[in-house]
């Protein structure tokens, strides 16, 4: 295991322990073996709560209102797209342990050092900026119904509280999660069951071309986007703790929670009330009594806060993860602030037309992330026999390259979205020619970037050990 005599670990300074009403030091460095703490059972209650919320709800909602799916269909697409997502959860956070650095900073095995900066500069965009406004915006139009306060108020408010848990970090993150996890569970089973027993899943439904890999990409894309965080929550638990249980909790929270509530959400679009709303938040409310609508509009807000404490959180650690050396102690805290500061005003000019590019913003998510983890995974497998005290010192080496990571990528991305994307914003080629492909962008750039870093990397391993072959040439005088 790495030691902090290693001049080439970056180790993170100061003491932080289990305190909670601290703030955490450092940024993604790796953390030191006696400040190790924690356990695998957290993880089940930190990737249930964030995803208690309203957004996570829209996500099976868009299927049925938007795509025209039949209840069924889209409960298959959830199922399918959400499981995907939560099994790679549970893969990357078992990593966590063993090298003590936050997902980011792993990606730099598949990347090189400075090739990384293309993933988690995307990352720390999307979660600390991108995420934060989504969420953001779906608390504080929950806090105005429940208030009548100005909407900008609300926002306001909301993020406020998220920043405060974010900027404190890890472990008040970690209680937060847990103490609003019952909460959470109580009121959106209630108002689940509530949905359910109202909801027509025989109903009529006239499905757009496509719809179902659409919704599939829509829901991969919501379970997925949490995969970049893994480690993030992981690297303080210590070295020997059990791997399995890991990936147990950390698939599970994160697969009952999205099938639950995604599953309500398409339950809720089949009721007519509801899926004519122009407000879909104020319309799925409404059809509860009304103590239980207030209760839920409550939770939608702690919700919205238990997911973005989160995103601003894992956004600053990528922010960090680029590599740029910060002095002051505090600058995950800080970086933490600024892209909050960020995400407030894209929040602001979002609160007029909420939830209009959300599915947009979904598949995006999906686009991205799924060649990010052929390449992590492809990486993994061709390390399985490699000393991890090599792969250990490497994370922080910063003439360590492997272009190979950044190009499969880049291609991966870039030819996947030009053939297959199938959106208001963008449609590709084979879709607007067979619209009845759906959007298959995510899954065929996970396969075209396999399949450019499997053979980058197996041709140039393979030209190393034929130089390596080679005999010195005898000395001559």
């Amino acid at each position: 295991m790495t030691t902090v005599s290693d001049p080439e670990v970056e180790v993170r300074e100061g003491t932080y322990g289990d305190k909670v009403i601290a703030v955490e030091p450092g940024g993604a460095e790796f953390i030191p073996l006696n400040e190790r703490h924690g356990r695998p059972l957290q993880l089940f209650w930190t990737w249930t709560s964030p995803n208690m919320e309203f957004a996570t709800v829209f996500v099976g909602f868009i299927g049925v209102v938007f795509f025209g799916l039949s209840f069924w269909a889209t409960f298959l697409a959830i199922l399918i797209g959400t499981t995907l997502g939560s099994i790679t959860q549970g893969i990357l956070s078992t990593s966590g342990p063993t090298y003590g650095v936050p997902q980011m900073v792993l990606s730099r095995r598949g990347f090189g050092f400075w090739g990384n900066i293309m993933p988690a500069g995307i990352n720390a965009l999307v979660a600390g900026i991108g995420w934060f406004a989504v969420n953001s915006v779906s608390g504080a139009l929950a806090l105005n119904a429940l208030t009548h306060m100005p909407e900008v108020l609300c926002l306001l408010i909301v993020v406020i509280v998220q920043l405060a848990v974010a900027f404190l970090g890890y472990n008040l993150i970690h209680v937060f999660e847990r103490y609003a996890f019952p909460v959470l569970v109580i009121i959106f089973v209630i108002a689940s069951a509530v949905t359910l027993g109202k909801a027509h899943p025989g109903a009529v439904h006239h499905t757009i071309p496509g719809a179902f890999l659409i919704e599939l990409g829509a829901t991969f894309g919501y379970a997925v986007g949490w995969n970049p965080y893994a480690s993030d929550y992981t690297r303080y638990f210590k070295p020997d703790t059990n791997k399995r249980a890991i990936a147990f909790w950390a698939f599970l929270g994160l697969l009952l929670s999205c099938v639950l509530l995604e599953t309500v959400g398409a339950a809720a679009g089949t009721i007519e009330k509801v899926a004519t709303n122009a407000n879909p938040t104020a319309g799925w409310t409404g059809i509860f009594p009304t103590w239980l609508g207030d209760l839920t509009l409550i939770a939608i807000v702690i919700g919205g806060i238990a997911a973005n404490a989160i995103n601003i959180y894992s956004g600053a650690i990528s922010f960090n993860a680029l590599g740029f050396k910060l002095p002051f102690a505090a600058r995950r805290a800080i970086v933490a602030l600024g892209l909050g500061t960020i995400g407030f005003f894209f929040g602001w000019a979002g609160l007029g037309n909420a939830g209009q590019n959300y599915n947009n913003f979904l598949l995006i998510i999906a686009y991205w992330i799924s060649p990010w983890l052929a390449v992590m995974f492809c990486d993994m497998y061709l390390r399985r026999h490699q000393d991890r005290t090599q792969i250990e010192h490497l994370l922080f080496n910063r003439k360590y390259t492997n272009w190979a990571g950044p190009v499969a990528m880049a291609v991966g991305v870039g030819v996947s979205i030009w053939l297959f994307s199938n959106q208001t914003k963008y449609v590709g080629i084979v879709p607007s020619h067979f619209p009845s492909t759906g959007d298959l962008t995510f899954e065929a750039g996970f396969v075209l970037t396999t399949v450019i870093y499997l053979t980058w990397r197996l041709v140039a391993d393979r030209r190393t050990r034929s130089v390596a072959a080679v005999p010195a040439p005898a000395h001559q005088a």
